[in-house]
């Protein structure tokens, strides 16, 4: 997740807390339930229980090996390898029965590649609206560690239930300008639940709801083992399921830049550009669905639902 560092915007915090009615600070020595935790408080325990925001700093890259499920693809199951670099570079590649998608984003412009007719590869620029999503995009670590460095602005609304668990809706106001909503499980602190607004073709507005399962450790960190992507209203969501996770690989930042330009300007052929440094793309998708689970055991105390992102990393669960 990528973030821009402005750090003005914790009196603008204050106020919209207040505003909504919701403490900022608990007395000394009182004992804190659920329902009067602060905003700052609820952050402070989401960071916390995803690794802290001192473990999440040092990583600079972190590459995602899994596979896609989709019902509404001509192949449900596509294997993926995501490379994330900071301050905002990405690159999704995706492999449906040896027919590769590639979405490329070097912090300031975007490319994706797509097979044409003819079998070979059709690359096109991000379209403006693409460019802005890509950077607006949250990646790493996401929106709440150092949210008031990134310029962000977080405020708690309210606790909701989200699969039959409490958890924290918060707004998050981001430096771009965009308003999003992160629900925090209340016994687990992990993220649950994402939304964020989109827009059709036509500009026609619409939200994405994003679900975070079965959280794992990753060298300290906690992250999901599946987001979900939730679809209209009676279709399958979509499934994003994380296999394998590498911190720090060595990631060459020509992985980052517009596909195939590098070898037109050398004048050798097309071929995966260096700094891979983390295995490859499984050469035959899983032949069942895995990770169809919900949160593990220690993840999920009271039921086992499924909770979330982007959804791994108590408090008194004593409100109902």
């Amino acid at each position: 997740m990528r973030w821009m560092v402005v750090l003005a915007f914790m009196p603008a915090f204050t106020a919209i807390a207040a505003s909504a009615g919701l403490p900022t600070e608990a007395p000394p020595g009182a004992k804190v339930g659920i329902s009067e935790l602060t905003t700052a408080q609820v952050v402070e325990k989401n960071v916390a229980a995803r690794g802290g925001a001192e473990a999440w700093a040092k990583i600079q890259t972190m590459v995602w090996i899994g596979h896609m499920q989709s019902a509404h693809a001509p192949v449900p199951i596509m294997t993926f390898v995501m490379d994330q670099k900071r301050p905002n570079k990405t690159r999704f590649e995706i492999d449906a029965m040896g027919q590769k998608t590639v979405r490329v984003f070097d912090g300031a412009h975007g490319w994706k590649v797509q097979p044409n007719r003819a079998g070979g590869p059709d690359t096109k620029p991000y379209t403006p609206q693409e460019v802005t999503f890509a950077f607006r995009a949250q990646l790493i670590d996401g929106p709440l560690i150092d949210y008031q460095a990134k310029g962000n602005v977080a405020a708690l609304e309210g606790i909701d239930e989200v699969e039959g668990r409490k958890a924290f809706r918060l707004k998050v106001q981001l430096a771009s300008g965009e308003t999003d909503h992160v629900w925090i499980d209340a016994q687990t602190f992990l993220d649950i639940k994402y939304e964020r607004p989109s827009y059709g073709p036509a500009r026609t507005p619409s939200t994405v709801t994003i679900f975070y399962r079965g959280y794992k450790t990753v060298e300290g960190l906690r992250i999901p083992a599946v987001i979900e992507t939730a679809s209209a209203s009676g279709q399958t969501p979509d499934r994003m399921v994380i296999e394998r996770v590498a911190l720090n690989p060595p990631l060459d930042d020509r992985i980052f830049t517009q596909p195939g330009a590098h070898a037109r300007r050398s004048g050798t052929a097309s071929q995966a550009p260096p700094g891979r440094g983390f295995g490859r793309i499984p050469a035959t998708p899983p032949t069942a669905p895995a990770a169809q689970a919900g949160p593990t055991p220690q993840d999920a105390p009271a039921r086992q639902p499924a909770p979330a992102p982007q959804a791994a990393p108590g408090a008194d669960s004593g409100t109902k």
